[in-house]
């Protein structure tokens, strides 16, 4: 594994989508992101439901969420892609941006998570992932501007949204 690189963006990195296409994470510069660790049989799972409906209120202004399962935490995330997608389609109806299952913790922890997680690149928002649907708010610029633990629900999220797209 790579080291994580001091002042790097969340653009350096390439994800693979829930449908196994690769996708540059550069695709999404100009654009306010939200990135979650997501799983399907968690308490937190509900959540989706207001995930989605703030990707649909805010797309058109350039509003993005990226989701990504993990199965870190007391193996909530079984499914393989295939399953996901279809569970958070049918059930959620989440329209976002699904990537492929990854680890958000431990020996091997996703690069993109090595960043998120890193205290030295993002010393006010780093720490390790104490659970599924903690959430990383990145400016349109590829820096991680918020953190938001699992018990923020995205209702809650709203106004710090409409602040980060207003500038």
């Amino acid at each position: 594994m790579s080291s994580v690189m001091l002042g790097g963006s969340i653009y350096d990195f390439t994800m693979k989508s829930i449908d196994g296409k690769p996708v540059p994470l550069g695709e999404f510069k100009g654009k306010l992101l939200l990135v979650v660790n997501v799983a399907s049989k968690c308490g937190f799972t509900p959540q989706y439901k207001g995930l989605e409906a703030l990707y649909e209120k805010y797309e058109d202004r350039g509003f993005v969420i990226a989701g990504f399962p993990a199965n870190n935490f007391m193996a909530q995330e079984p499914g393989t892609d295939a399953e996901i997608k279809t569970f958070c389609s049918n059930k959620y109806n989440v329209t976002f941006p699904m990537f492929s299952k990854i680890s958000v913790k431990g020996d091997d922890k996703a690069s993109l998570y090595q960043f998120l997680t890193d205290t030295g690149a993002n010393p006010t928002t780093g720490g390790e992932i104490k659970w599924n649907f903690t959430k990383f708010l990145v400016d349109r610029n590829g820096k991680v501007i918020q953190r938001f633990e699992p018990a923020v629900t995205p209702e809650q999220m709203d106004a710090a949204i409409e602040k980060a797209l207003k500038q």
